[in-house]
């Protein structure tokens, strides 16, 4: 797998849906902000997956016991039987340290530890030839990195490539913002062009919409749908993405995420 951040995938083999889908981010794009997450769970990889760039909140302090540095696994005949997937991390300057200064504690006893624990998960599944895949890009990655972040993105954007997904990625480090907390993401959104800002049930809670109306950019609510009855999305906001491409397979999950995407922008314009 060739990982890629190029701007808006176009002919993808695995997404197939309407011309349209896209026409909100034919001028300016739409963005999704958000931390890097080791193997991140469905609910955070469709918010991304709708976007046309994914800008990688990077710069902000280090949460422990959070999913920048863990997964949850599920089992795939009980998604109710899970096992944490947690790199032991090392803040070189303690408390305050940022996402991207985070340490690998040991590299290669944690690069066996994921390719063990992921292949007995998901080793026995129809797809595991799509999961294997993913964890290739990852394991390959421990071998050139100390740093938390980079395996943590890495992970995620083998998971967006594998589902065709060939976005823009960006890093909030390399950004130049104000401080605020919606300032500073209303800033993220301007400098890169963005035109629409993706936002999660969680940031719709804090955000203040008046910078992002200042630079003219509309803040796009995104909610995954929890309450279908959906086996896959009953576990969205719980488990690993892992789960739900061992689960249904890139193509079908891909198909899903696209609709998922299409549902929100035609919301937008209602």
């Amino acid at each position: 797998m060739t990982l890629t951040s190029d701007f808006c995938a176009r002919g993808s083999t695995v997404v197939s849906s309407p011309a349209d889908t896209r026409r909100l981010g034919a001028s300016g794009g739409i963005c999704a902000i958000h931390q890097p997450n080791l193997f991140p769970r469905l609910s955070t990889l469709a918010k991304l997956f709708a976007a046309d760039r994914w800008i990688v909140l990077d710069d902000v302090q280090f949460a422990r016991r959070d999913y920048q540095h863990r997964t949850r696994l599920a089992a795939l005949d009980d998604p109710t039987r899970q096992q944490w997937l947690t790199l032991p991390t090392h803040l070189p300057n303690g408390r305050p340290t940022l996402v991207n200064q985070a340490l690998l504690v040991e590299p290669r006893r944690s690069r066996r530890t994921v390719s063990l624990l992921v292949r007995q998960y998901y080793g026995c599944s129809r797809y595991w030839p799509a999961v294997r895949e993913v964890l290739d890009v990852v394991l390959n990655r421990f071998e050139n990195t100390d740093r938390v972040a980079d395996v943590a993105r890495t992970s995620t954007l083998a998971l967006l490539t594998d589902l065709g997904w060939s976005g823009e990625v960006l890093e909030s480090s390399a950004i130049p913002t104000r401080q605020g907390r919606s300032e500073r993401l209303a800033d993220l959104a301007m400098a890169t062009g963005s035109t629409h800002y993706l936002c999660g049930t969680g940031g719709l809670r804090y955000l203040d919409h008046q910078p992002f109306a200042a630079h003219g950019t509309t803040v796009l609510p995104f909610h995954t749908p929890m309450d279908t009855g959906d086996r896959l999305w009953q576990w969205a906001r719980r488990v690993s993405s892992l789960w739900a491409l061992s689960e249904t397979g890139p193509s079908e999950l891909a198909t899903r995420l696209a609709a998922g995407r299409e549902a929100h922008l035609l919301g937008d314009h209602a």
